[in-house]
């Protein structure tokens, strides 16, 4: 699966930093870096750190291809 970050919206809460710390990771006080494509035993920690993100920027699987028209 892959994973797109908008970095425009992003306010580096790091909700996902917390949940998926193998796929997140705050450089910095305000740099997210991630690996867009999610390898599938952090499936469900990336789920649930979309989930979490206080202002929505990360798309998941279909929503990369949505997101991108």
């Amino acid at each position: 699966m892959r994973i797109v970050v908008d970095l425009t919206r992003c306010q580096g809460y790091a909700q996902c930093v917390f949940l998926a710390p193998e796929v997140f990771e705050l450089h910095g006080e305000d740099a997210l870096l991630y690996d867009p494509a999610v390898p599938d035993d952090q499936l469900d920690r990336v789920r649930q750190a979309a989930a979490a993100c206080p202002v929505q920027a990360i798309l998941v699987g279909e929503e990369v291809s949505a997101g991108a028209r």
